[in-house]
């Protein structure tokens, strides 16, 4: 190698060393730039949760009214089966009592020769039997003779003029009535005092109110 390669080798700069401070400030910028980005990120993360958590909130009450709605649906419906079942039944209990009345009359007839036939213990049965399914069913009688007219539960069908009872008492009863439980099931068909000469305790047609039966 001449002198003058040499001279040129041992004048080729050598490289620089990094400059701490710079490098620190370089760290500093990235530390910053990484600290303002998981800040961004927790953010948006924050803003996603609350987004989801309006939105399960919103499910949650359509559910809860949903639910609500599906409950009020179901005991309407019950309800109405209820009630038809009620009609049925009322329905039913109205055709029977027809057939309770004739085998009432017909034991009101008697012979007193036959008064203790084996055949007329067999009607009697019948008929004990039929006044047990009514009871089960909770239909029971109206009161009538001896109680002051009530239209809810008496029908007049025909007035006696008297001076033996007061005015508007039932005297007579022309066909039984029955209440189902606390409603009427069929009315009584009554006759009704008119004591002109007593004050009146209702109308002068006998449609006044009265107490009501027990």
């Amino acid at each position: 190698m001449s002198g003058d390669e040499k001279n040129l080798v041992a004048e080729e700069p050598l490289p620089s060393q990094p400059d701490s401070g710079r490098l620190a400030e370089e760290a500093e910028t990235v530390a910053a730039s990484a600290e303002d980005q998981v800040t961004v990120d927790i953010a948006a993360l924050q803003a996603e949760l609350e987004k989801a958590q309006a939105q399960a909130a919103e499910y949650l009450e359509g559910w809860q009214r949903a639910r609500a709605e599906f409950a009020n649906y179901r005991r309407r419906i019950e309800a109405e089966r209820e009630e038809i079942r009620c009609r049925s039944n009322e329905a039913l209990l109205l055709k029977l009592l027809p057939i309770v009345d004739d085998f009432e009359r017909a034991l009101q007839v008697l012979p007193a020769e036959l008064a203790d036939h084996p055949w007329v213990d067999g009607v009697r049965m019948i008929l004990n039997k039929l006044h047990t399914l009514l009871e089960s069913e909770n239909v029971t009688p109206v009161s009538a003779v001896g109680q002051m007219f009530d239209p809810q539960w008496h029908e007049a069908m025909m007035q006696e003029e008297t001076t033996e009872h007061p005015d508007g008492t039932i005297i007579e009863e022309l066909r039984k009535g029955y209440r189902l439980g606390d409603r009427v099931l069929r009315p009584a068909l009554v006759k009704v005092a008119h004591n002109s000469a007593a004050p009146s305790s209702g109308s002068s047609d006998g449609q006044g109110e009265g107490t009501t039966p027990s």
